[in-house]
């Protein structure tokens, strides 16, 4: 837009339309009597003000003569033609523009990688659930003839006993003679411990199973001695039976010096069984219930702890575990 040097009063009358843009020569006045020349059309870039109001007449100046009209006058640079709003250039893109097209490609980049690989994502994830799962929780496998193989689980002595149990404590080893009053009756006070296998044996192994809740208000116990003879495991025997017979009640001083007295009431023993109860004094009913069974070179061991009669289910267990181990 071209820049005028004067100052627009409100009250002033506007300057006349050829006055607005400089040009190199004025446009001609119009005679008297002659219609006035037609107003330069307004361009969006010059617009034209409006037409002055009524006022004095200015002089008209004196009409150039023919030499004057030919003759060139100094040249007035004319004002570069005014380009509307569609005809102006762009200017060039700055700094964030650019960064901007950089942004896009990269998305652009980043779209074609993810659809590249999220369908093998959604197959790797269809085939891991579609895979079938492998079983988990197994049993160790046993070796035959072991004396891990010779006991039963938990759940074949929950069935003979009629109630849930879960495995719990197992020993590999006989426990040391306990501290028993009179001395004589170490073997019917600990008829798993060393007082009864000695140290002669070959394979051992002893398990309890318990009651789920975990009380212990419920236990069962399996052991098994494996000897290197059958005289050394008939030897083990006839330990057992001597210590019961000679034996009807003893105190037992445990952990912390803990006592307990029981009372031991055995069956009349044959030469491969004997059976007996173990009832704890002052605890409402509470008894083990044993059976010892030899067979081959192997002693055998059950028992049942309740506050009640567990007499049937330990000969149940005895039974089966017998008909497990081999000579």
């Amino acid at each position: 837009m071209t820049e005028h040097y004067w100052n627009p009063d409100p009250a002033a009358p506007a300057p006349p339309t050829w006055q607005q843009t400089p040009r190199a020569v004025p446009p001609q006045f119009a005679r008297p009597g002659s219609s006035a020349p037609p107003a330069r059309s307004a361009s969006p870039g010059n617009p034209t003000p409006p037409a002055p109001g009524p006022g004095p007449a200015a002089a008209p100046a004196p009409g150039p003569g023919p030499a004057a009209a030919t003759a060139p006058g100094p040249a007035t640079p004319s004002a570069p033609p005014q380009q509307g709003p569609a005809q102006r250039s762009s200017p060039p893109p700055g700094p964030g523009a650019r960064r901007g097209v950089r942004v896009l490609r990269q998305l652009r980049h980043w779209r074609l990688l993810l659809a590249a690989v999220l369908p093998c994502l959604v197959l790797a994830g269809i085939g891991w659930w579609a895979w079938p799962q492998q079983p988990t929780g197994l049993p160790p496998h046993i070796a035959e003839g072991t004396v891990q193989a010779g006991l039963l689980d938990p759940d074949g002595v929950s069935r003979l006993a009629g109630t849930t149990l879960v495995a719990g404590p197992r020993s590999n080893r006989p426990h040391a003679p306990l501290t028993v009053a009179p001395s004589e009756c170490a073997a019917a006070a600990g008829p798993t411990t060393q007082s009864v296998y000695g140290q002669a044996w070959k394979a051992y192994l002893s398990a309890t199973y318990q009651d789920a809740g975990g009380s212990g208000a419920y236990t069962v116990n399996q052991v098994l001695g494996v000897f290197p003879d059958t005289d050394k495991a008939a030897a083990a025997f006839q330990a057992l039976t001597d210590g019961l017979a000679k034996c009807p009640s003893a105190t037992v001083t445990g952990q912390a010096d803990r006592s307990s007295k029981w009372a031991y009431t055995a069956r009349p023993a044959t030469e491969v069984a004997v059976a007996w109860t173990a009832a704890q004094d002052g605890s409402a009913g509470w008894a083990c219930y044993h059976q010892a069974r030899l067979k081959g070179t192997n002693l055998v061991q059950a028992s049942v702890c309740q506050a009640g009669d567990g007499e049937s289910t330990s000969w149940k267990v005895a039974d089966e575990l017998t008909k497990k181990v081999t000579g």
